[in-house]
């Protein structure tokens, strides 16, 4: 097992990582210590990983949550539905929400933690590679709006995230395809080295070599958990965590949440986002070329759907990172280097967007 750390003074927390880790016995007790738990999953996660996860609960009162699998579970109805039932079982302040599955269960799940009685603990327990390596640390949590993704939210840090990478085994090879697009990120954003080593790596990595996807997991949470104990609340370098996000999460709105998978959508949006560097004079068509020849090695989508440019731009004007009405976006100074900037031709945003949708 590998632990990281977070470091966020008080909210410090440690990242768990490795095989088995699920059913080790005393891994969770330090926060748990005979406290009511609140176990969430999904309809397809809980069958399968719920009896070893409550075989580390110990004492507590545990009570189970399901909700259906998919983005349509993040909405404001959903985290209705959480906070009723914590009412009905008479959850108080030090009651525990565990979170078990992907990211949208651990962000709406997290969010019910944060505002139920003003914030009681959470434990994030990932399923998926997209959640290990990403929504599970740092934080955020939320949920949809038909305006915009991840629109209604707050930041509320977990107690502990315990990753235990045998249950990638299970993971169906397009939600595995997912995951890798949010590491390839962090090779692109802060690490040319390591987006060279996904370059070598990805035939393993597709295969699930336990080796290679070890690292991965590793090398992406430390990167995370460095840029979130500089910006905690996403002010300044944070931002830089979001590259391809505001073309990804525009994709994902005007094609109605779910139809693409979040970390198709951010692909793609890497794709434009490297575009659009290279209008900016900053990236070369090689550089391009590698981060495409890469994502469809990993069975991931190069280009965007068809969609209306003006559509996309409204999508794009919705995104959290929009201050004083200008669009800010984080773009590639090279392979492994970024900028969040406003400081942009907006005429070369629209004019790209209308030539990449050719309708």
């Amino acid at each position: 097992m590998i632990t990281l750390n977070v470091e966020l003074g008080r909210r410090s927390y440690p990242i768990f990582i490795g095989s088995g880790l699920l059913g080790t016995p005393d891994l969770l007790t330090p926060y748990l210590d005979g406290r009511d738990c609140l176990v969430l999953s999904t309809e397809t996660v809980a069958p399968v990983y719920l009896e070893p996860l409550r075989a580390m609960l110990g004492n507590s009162r545990v009570e189970t949550m399901t909700l259906p699998d998919g983005e349509t579970s993040k909405t404001v109805g959903s985290l209705e539905s959480i906070l009723d039932f914590m009412v009905e079982k008479k959850y108080s302040r030090d009651g525990v929400v565990i979170t078990l599955g992907g990211g949208v269960i651990g962000d709406v799940g997290g969010f019910a933690a944060a505002i139920y009685q003003r914030g009681v603990d959470f434990i994030q327990v990932p399923t998926t590679l997209l959640a290990q390596v990403d929504s599970s640390v740092g934080g955020k949590t939320g949920v949809n709006h038909p305006g915009g993704k991840n629109l209604i939210g707050a930041f509320h840090q977990p107690r502990c995230v315990l990753s235990d990478t045998d249950t990638l085994r299970t993971l169906p090879d397009r939600e595995l395809s997912a995951g890798l697009a949010e590491i390839v990120k962090y090779g692109l954003i802060a690490d040319a080295g390591f987006f060279s080593w996904l370059e070598e790596q990805a035939p393993a990595l597709l295969k699930r070599d336990p080796a290679s996807l070890d690292y991965a997991v590793r090398r992406s949470c430390e990167i995370k958990a460095r840029v979130v104990a500089e910006d905690e609340t996403e002010q300044g370098i944070r931002a830089m965590l979001n590259f391809g996000h505001t073309f990804g999460h525009a994709i994902e709105r005007c094609m109605g949440y779910g139809q693409w998978l979040h970390g198709e959508a951010v692909a793609a949006g890497m794709c434009m986002a490297a575009e659009f560097s290279q209008r900016m004079g900053w990236i070369g068509a090689e550089d391009i070329q590698r981060i495409r020849h890469l994502l469809t090695r990993l069975n991931l989508p190069d280009q965007p759907p068809a969609l209306n440019p003006g559509d996309f731009m409204a999508a794009m004007s919705l995104d959290k990172k929009v201050i004083g009405g200008e669009i800010r976006l984080v773009l590639l100074t090279g392979l492994g280097s970024v900028r969040v900037t406003a400081d942009y031709p907006s005429h070369e945003l629209l004019d790209m967007l209308s030539a990449q949708f050719i309708l």
